[in-house]
């Protein structure tokens, strides 16, 4: 990775692991808030944007998880992890790094041009994807609710 390139990966991991410790409880308790209402208050859209929310709040925190993998990863510890996931002939090969976000992403690059994922647990970017879904099918079943309710007003 080149200086510049190093610097805008060393941002967005600092961003999106502070925001995802921020947003994910936050998802999270209001979720559940709507989850406990009781009485009049519990409605069906009242349950289905809980329910949504508590989707959200999962892969938000799923891929903060994978994120906060990245935080502490200084150049020491990606040889080091590179080292761990590779055959000792092959970690002698390494020449870089390479990171994405969308999927999640640390892989090791070998002079030979193939990569490695390393450090980034293999069920982040599935889980997220899972949550991620469920949590807009969700949105969408809650505002097409709201939707009908408004139109049968």
């Amino acid at each position: 990775m080149t200086d510049a390139s190093s610097d805008v990966y060393i941002g967005l991991v600092l961003l999106l692991s502070i925001a995802g410790l921020v947003v994910t409880p936050w998802l999270a308790v209001r979720g559940v808030v709507l989850l406990a209402r009781r009485g009049d208050k519990r409605t069906r859209r009242t349950t289905t944007k809980g329910a949504a929310l508590v989707a959200w709040a999962c892969a938000v925190g799923v891929y903060a998880w994978g994120v906060l993998h990245l935080l502490f990863l200084d150049e020491s510890s990606q040889a080091l992890a590179c080292r761990e996931r590779l055959k000792a002939e092959q970690a002698t090969y390494v020449d870089g790094y390479e990171y994405s976000f969308i999927p999640l992403r640390f892989m090791c690059r070998v002079t030979t041009g193939q990569t490695y994922e390393a450090v980034v647990p293999g069920y982040v970017n599935p889980a997220t994807g899972i949550f991620a879904v469920t949590a807009a099918a969700l949105t969408f079943a809650a505002r097409s609710h709201n939707q009908h309710e408004e139109t049968n007003k």
